[in-house]
């Protein structure tokens, strides 16, 4: 578990958001932050991939792109109570087909709030495979957490800024397009940056994304959620944040702590990735955290699938068989839950009966 340092909290964050927003009006203030979600419901979801595709670009390529499953998966989650759900894009399903992409990400958000749910984009990604192509998507490893998702940009790209021109058309033509959308909650515009060892080599990219980010200027809030001890990388992310997100996967008491840290920035905090059974972050024991706190709360995984996210980062089972206990998701295939508690505390979380 990460968690924040009280020190970086109290005495370097608020200071730097203060001067940095002196410096750039585009970042929201705290009043307006908190004016945007004084009337939001609590909001109550998961990282969103569809079962049928392994990673971002067979979610989004014309030849693989499933509204059936993505409209059957949602429809399970909106059933529960879940009313908002984290959504990876990947800049080569972009670059390929930018019309068609857009169009895609358009029917998606349709499906989505038809069922009344709400939609966080994240834009850039640090984690797991660095390298990846159009076309056919690779099988799932056997018993593999996330055997095939990719890093975007890929890694090429990220080591190499004269590349990075296509990078700043793909995140100003989607955010331009949808700037005004309000099926969208917010904009999370760099996942886990530094991760994969990639470190420092990282905030070159995530200056970047944020200066075309801001050239836009959407209505809806712009983020990138803290997810280590990292302080140079915190700092950043704390202070050009409009809204502060944090990834925990922590037991409780890590949990409590790190929310209250968060909220001595007096913006609206959500948690864009919890829940890892194995280490102790779970539904029935986090959930009322968030709702005591009014804190969103974004599972990792919704139902199983191709994306093997039942399988822990650190725990392969290469015979493919079931593991003991499952380390994401709340689904399986056919939409039963695993976990009947589990269901139950997200209902009660949203405040509905089954």
């Amino acid at each position: 578990m990460w968690t924040l340092w009280i020190m970086l909290c109290c005495s370097i964050l608020l200071p730097v958001t203060g001067s940095t927003q002196a410096k750039n009006s585009r970042i929201w203030t705290s009043e307006q932050a908190n004016a945007w979600y004084a009337d939001k419901p609590l909001h109550i979801g998961a990282n969103f991939l569809p079962s049928t595709a392994i990673n971002q670009l067979e979610m989004w390529q014309a030849e693989t792109f499933d509204p059936a499953t993505i409209k059957r998966e949602l429809g399970w989650a909106a059933a529960i109570g879940m009313n908002t759900m984290r959504v990876y894009l990947h800049d080569l399903a972009w670059k390929a087909d930018p019309k068609g992409f857009k169009k895609r990400m358009n029917t998606y958000l349709d499906i989505a709030s038809g069922l009344g749910i709400s939609t966080i984009f994240t834009v850039f990604d640090d984690c797991w495979n660095p390298n990846a192509n159009i076309g056919l998507q690779p099988a799932p490893k056997p018993g593999i957490h996330n055997s095939g998702w990719v890093r975007s940009p890929v890694r090429s790209v990220h080591d190499d800024s004269t590349q990075w021109t296509y990078l700043r058309e793909y995140v100003q033509d989607v955010l331009r397009s949808f700037r005004r959308d309000k099926r969208i909650l917010l904009w999370d515009l760099y996942n886990e940056p530094g991760n994969s060892g990639y470190g420092q080599t990282s905030m070159p990219l995530l200056r970047k994304v944020f200066e075309w980010a801001w050239e836009i200027r959407p209505d809806q809030p712009l983020t990138c959620a803290t997810w280590n001890n990292d302080q140079q990388f915190n700092q950043f992310q704390l202070a050009a944040s409009d809204v502060i997100t944090f990834h925990n996967y922590g037991d409780a008491n890590s949990l409590r702590k790190e929310i209250g840290q968060l909220k001595k920035l007096n913006r609206p905090v959500i948690c864009s990735e919890y829940m890892a059974r194995t280490r102790n972050s779970l539904f029935q024991t986090h959930l009322p955290i968030f709702v005591e706190n009014k804190v969103g709360a974004i599972n990792w995984g919704l139902v199983a699938g191709k994306s093997n996210t039942i399988y822990a980062w650190d725990t392969p089972m290469p015979d493919g068989a079931e593991p003991k206990v499952w380390f994401h998701d709340v689904f399986r295939k056919d939409g039963t839950p695993y976990r009947e508690e589990e269901v139950e505390a997200i209902r009660k979380a949203a405040g509905i009966r089954k």
